[in-house]
C-alpha cells in the first residue's frame, strides 16, 4: 500500500491525518489482510480530536517526511479514533496496562498481523527526552525483534492474549448493603483534599460519580463532612479556571491540584456530567454559583456543540493555532486595553488576571481567590466585562469542533438537560434535548440495532453496551420531564434489544460490545468506570425506574440479577465501581412521587415543581391522570385527588403517606 487512505472517513480525528506521509490505514479487514501477505507487525495508533498530546505526536513524528518513511517501510501503520471505536480503545488499551505500563493518549500499541498486541505505549517523542526513547529508535528496535526475535513476539502476543480473555474469580462474601456504601464513603472521604477539593494531588479530574456517592452518603446520613467535600469540590470546580468563565463549559481535567489550569479541550460528557451533579446538589443548597454554572453550562451546550444534525457534538480541541489553550488565555494589557480601568482593575482583581501571566506567561481567568459572590453592582459590573472580553475573544482563530454525535455521549447530556430542564424550569433546555434523542432515534437507530456515531449523515458502527444504557436513561429522563408514553415504550424497546445483543447469558451482566459487532480479539464485560459511567453501573436505576414505571416484575428480578453478577468484582476494589454503587444506593431506597391530577391544571404544576426541585436524590415522578389506574402491587394502588385537587403521594418500599394537596406540604413531608 502505498498511500493515506483515511481520506474516505467521516471522523474529524482520522481527517485531520489524512495529508500525512504516513500510510494510514482505517481499521478494518483490509490493512490486516496486508500485514500477514507481507508479514508486518502493524502499528496501531489511537488517539482523538480533542487530544494534546496526540497534535504533539502528529506534528513532531506523523508529519515529518522522514519519520513516516520509516514507519511505511516497516509497519503496516492504522489509525483509529478512540471515540469513534471506544471497542478497540478499551481493548488495547486494558493490554497496554497487563505490560504494567500507564495509560493516555495517543496509545501506541503495536500488533502482530493477527491483531494480538505485543508491546506499546503512549506519546513517543521524536528524539529522546522526557525518559522516553526517541521515536524512530522504538521503530527500529520493535521492527527488529519482529523479524529477529519472533519467539518473544510470540511469547508477549500470547501473554497479552490470555491476561485480555481471562476470567477473575471473586471472594462474593461480604453484603451489598447500605452499611458497605456508608464504609466506601468514609474510604473516599480520607483521599479528598479537603482545602481545595477533588482527590488529593495531580492532575484532577471532576470525578462526578465519586462525588455523587458522597453526596447520596450526606443524604444518607446527614453527615456533613460528606456535603462539605462535595460543595467545596464542586465550588472551586467552578470558579477555577478548569471552567471557562467567558464562554461556559468545563475543560477534561486541572493539571495542578488548584483547578487553575486546565488540559483546555472541553469534552461533552463531562459537561453533561457536572450539570447534573450541579444540579443534584443545588436542589439542597439553593446556592447560586451552581445554578449559575449549570445556566451558563447548558447555554455553551446550546450556543456551540449543537451538530448539524440537531445532535450533540463530541468536543472542542485543547489547541488553536498550533498552541494549546491559545484561545482562552489572557495578557493583562489585552484587558487593560478592552476595558475601562476601574472595570480593568475590578475584573483583574477578581479573575487573578496580573502582569506576567498566572500560566506559563499568560493568564486564565479564575476566580479561585474570590470564591463567594460580591455585591450585586460589582457582579453586574463584571458580567458586562465577561461579555465586552467574550465578544472580543470571539475573532480569535476557534479550537476545532469534533462535530460526531456519539450515541452514548449524547445520552448523558439529553438526561442532564432534561432534568436541569424541570428543575430550573428552562423549556429551552429540554427542547434541546428532545431534539437530539429525536435524532438518534432517526439516524442512529437501524433495524433494531443502535448505532454508536454519526457525522456527514453517516451511521457507523454498533452501539457499545454505554450507548445503550445512556440513551434509555435518557428516555426514561425524557418521560418523567414529558409524561409522553412514546418515551416510556422507547425505553422498553430499547432495553430488549440491549438484552439481546449484548447479555452475558452464562454469568450475568453485559458485554461491552454487541455480538451483532465486529469480532475482536477479545469481548470486555465489566462494571467499572472510565471517564463515563459503566453500563452495568447505568442498567441499575434504570431497571428500577421501568418496573415502577410499568409494574412490570421482570425487570426487578433483572436487576437483582445484574447486581449478583458483579458482586463480587465490585466488593474486590470499590474505587471503580461508584456508578454501580450509586445504582445500588438508588435500588436501596427509591422515593416515588404518585401525583394525580390534571397535568395542564395549575395545581397539579405547583405540585410537579415541588417534586422537581426537591433534595430527593432517588426521585421517581410517577404522574397519573385521575381516570389512570396503578398496577394493583403498587403500594398507591386505588388511590387517588383529594377534595377533587391535584394529590400528591409520598411513597417508600411498600407504604406511602398520606394525600398532599400542596407544595408546602410536600416540602414539610419530605424534610
Amino acid at each position: 500500500m502505498t498511500k493515506n487512505l483515511l481520506d474516505l472517513e467521516t471522523s474529524p480525528y482520522l481527517l485531520q491525518h489524512q495529508d500525512n506521509p504516513v500510510h494510514w490505514w482505517p481499521w478494518g479487514p483490509d490493512a490486516f489482510d496486508y500485514a500477514e501477505k507481507y508479514n508486518k507487525p502493524v502499528l496501531l495508533s489511537v488517539g482523538y480530536a480533542a487530544c494534546h498530546w496526540c497534535h504533539v505526536m502528529a506534528h513532531e513524528s506523523f508529519e515529518d517526511d522522514d519519520t513516516a518513511q520509516l514507519m511505511n517501510e516497516l509497519f503496516v501503520n492504522i489509525k483509529v479514533d478512540r471515540e469513534e471505536r471506544p471497542d478497540i480503545d478499551r481493548i488495547y488499551m486494558t493490554a497496554l496496562h497487563e505490560t504494567g505500563e500507564q495509560g493516555g493518549w495517543p496509545l501506541t500499541m503495536f500488533l502482530t498481523p493477527q491483531g494480538a498486541p505485543f508491546w506499546g505505549g503512549t506519546y513517543f517523542p521524536k528524539t529522546a527526552q522526557y525518559g522516553r526513547p526517541g521515536f524512530s529508535t522504538v521503530l527500529r528496535e520493535i521492527a527488529r525483534i519482529f523479524r529477529d526475535e519472533h519467539d518473544k513476539v510470540v511469547h508477549n502476543s500470547e501473554a497479552l492474549r490470555q491476561a485480555l480473555n481471562s476470567v477473575r474469580q471473586f471472594d462474593e462474601t461480604g453484603e451489598l448493603s447500605a452499611e458497605l456504601l456508608d464504609g466506601i464513603a468514609e474510604r473516599i472521604l480520607q483521599l479528598i483534599d479537603m482545602e481545595h477539593g477533588g482527590l488529593q494531588g495531580a492532575p484532577k479530574f471532576p470525578q462526578t460519580a465519586l462525588f455523587e456517592l458522597l453526596w447520596r452518603a450526606a443524604q444518607r446520613r446527614g453527615d456533613e463532612r460528606f456535603t462539605n467535600a462535595v460543595t467545596k469540590t464542586l465550588t472551586h470546580i467552578a470558579q477555577g479556571g478548569i471552567y471557562d468563565h467567558l464562554g461556559g463549559g468545563f475543560a477534561r481535567y486541572s493539571v495542578d491540584a488548584l483547578w487553575l489550569a486546565p488540559h483546555f479541550e472541553k469534552m461533552l460528557y463531562d459537561n453533561a456530567q457536572l450539570i447534573s451533579l450541579m444540579t443534584e446538589v443545588w436542589k439542597h443548597t439553593h446556592d447560586p454559583l451552581l445554578a449559575e454554572r449549570t445556566a451558563e453550562t447548558a447555554e455553551w451546550v446550546l450556543r456551540e456543540m449543537i451538530a448539524e444534525s440537531g445532535a450533540f457534538s463530541a468536543s472542542l480541541d485543547a489547541d488553536s493555532e498550533g498552541e494549546e489553550g491559545k484561545f482562552y488565555v489572557w495578557q493583562k494589557s489585552e484587558i487593560d486595553a478592552l476595558l475601562d480601568g476601574g472595570t480593568a482593575d475590578l475584573f483583574s482583581h477578581i479573575y487573578g488576571i496580573v502582569d506576567g501571566g498566572n500560566w506559563e506567561g499568560t493568564n486564565i481567568p479564575n476566580r479561585l481567590d474570590s470564591l463567594t459572590h460580591l455585591s450585586e453592582a460589582e457582579e453586574r459590573k463584571l458580567a458586562e466585562a465577561r461579555e465586552v472580553l467574550f465578544r472580543h475573544r470571539a475573532e480569535r482563530i476557534h479550537p476545532g469542533l469534533d462535530d460526531k454525535v456519539l450515541t452514548d455521549w449524547n445520552g448523558l447530556m439529553i438526561s442532564a438537560l432534561a432534568n436541569a430542564a424541570c428543575v430550573f424550569e428552562q423549556p429551552a433546555w429540554l427542547a434541546a434535548a428532545q431534539t437530539a434523542f429525536d435524532v438518534i432515534c432517526a439516524q442512529l437507530h437501524d433495524a433494531d440495532q443502535l448505532m454508536h456515531s454519526l457525522r456527514l449523515g453517516k451511521a457507523r458502527h454498533h452501539a457499545t453496551a454505554d450507548g445503550y444504557a445512556n440513551m434509555i436513561a435518557a428516555t426514561l429522563a425524557l418521560y418523567e420531564a414529558t409524561r409522553e408514553a412514546r418515551y416510556l415504550d422507547r425505553a422498553v424497546a430499547w432495553t430488549g434489544e440491549m438484552n439481546e445483543g449484548y447479555l452475558d447469558r452464562e454469568r450475568g451482566g453485559y458485554f461491552f460490545t454487541s455480538s451483532h459487532g465486529e469480532k475482536l480479539i477479545t469481548r470486555s464485560r465489566s462494571a467499572g468506570d472510565d471517564a463515563v459511567p459503566n453500563a452495568n453501573g447505568t442498567m441499575i436505576a434504570n431497571l428500577v425506574r421501568l418496573h415502577v414505571f410499568t409494574g412490570d416484575a421482570s425487570w426487578r428480578t433483572q436487576v437483582d440479577a445484574l447486581i449478583s453478577a458483579f458482586k463480587g468484582e465490585v466488593l474486590a476494589n470499590v474505587f471503580p465501581h461508584a456508578t454501580f454503587f450509586n445504582g445500588l444506593d438508588f435500588l436501596m431506597r427509591p422515593d416515588q412521587c404518585v401525583l394525580i391530577g390534571n397535568p395542564a391544571n395549575t395545581d397539579t404544576c405547583d405540585l410537579r415543581n415541588a417534586v422537581w426541585q426537591s433534595p430527593l436524590i432517588n426521585r421517581i415522578l410517577v404522574e397519573l391522570k385521575p381516570e389512570d389506574d396503578l398496577p394493583t402491587d403498587h403500594p398507591a394502588a386505588g388511590k387517588g385527588l383529594k377534595d377533587d385537587r391535584a394529590t400528591l403521594y409520598f411513597c417508600r418500599g411498600t407504604s406511602c403517606s398520606l394525600p398532599v394537596t400542596s407544595a408546602e406540604e410536600f416540602t414539610r413531608l419530605i424534610t
